[in-house]
């Protein structure tokens, strides 16, 4: 994959880039500052990027702002957040496209290179990966949960799994379910969000990010 890495920190940019390429990926371009990461995103269009939150001139928001601005410019462009910080208000609107590509992740939370690189893989195939920390404190600071107060408790929980990027296999492993049964709540949840059944949607894209904004 191509990926761009946006990150101030030299000793963990240079750490990510290591490990990128230990696993066969080009990294196209760096960028240490906010207005370098939505230069880079827009120029190298990447396979995936890896984006921290807050970056200079101000130490804020700027790295989630260009990621924010990038995907404006160019939708769906897939993005990993990784953080030190859960910034709630533009997370929720990175999220609220639809359009899915989308990841973010404690640095805290990162315990392994194969956890990191699936999923940047998962981000960049259209998914979503997300911390479960994150979507903890996302859900605190939602507004309802009208479209989702008509599923059943168990396919919350299959719900909650599926917007940390499992599969219905290793769902069913975190559950002690079969396959098969994960299958069925899935497609009743699906239902449930009037997500149709067609060639042009990923419903478990969509399925995520409704649980996510709570709209």
């Amino acid at each position: 994959m191509r990926i761009v890495v946006a990150e101030d920190l030299y000793l963990l940019r240079d750490g990510m880039i290591r490990l990128l390429q230990a696993y066969g990926h080009e990294v196209v371009a760096t960028a240490t500052t906010g207005p370098e990461t939505l230069a880079a995103l827009l120029k190298w269009r990447p396979d995936v990027s890896v984006v921290d939150v807050r970056m200079p001139p101000a130490q804020s928001d700027e790295g989630l702002r260009a990621a924010l601005a990038a995907r404006r410019e160019l939708p769906g462009l897939p993005i990993l957040i990784l953080s030190q910080h859960v910034e709630q208000l533009y997370a929720r609107e990175l999220l609220s496209d639809g359009a899915g590509g989308i990841g973010y992740f404690l640095k805290d939370s990162v315990f392994d290179a194969d956890q990191f690189i699936d999923a940047l893989e998962r981000v960049a195939t259209g998914g979503t990966a997300m911390d479960p920390a994150v979507i903890a404190k996302l859900l605190a600071s939602g507004s309802s949960h009208r479209r989702l107060d008509h599923l059943t408790e168990r396919e919350h929980a299959v719900l909650a799994l599926m917007a940390e990027g499992l599969s219905n296999q290793a769902i069913g492993r975190r559950l002690f379910l079969s396959e098969s049964a994960i299958s069925k709540y899935t497609t009743s949840m699906f239902g449930k969000l009037d997500l149709a059944d067609d060639n042009h949607t990923n419903r478990r894209v969509l399925a995520v990010l409704t649980y996510l904004n709570n709209p």
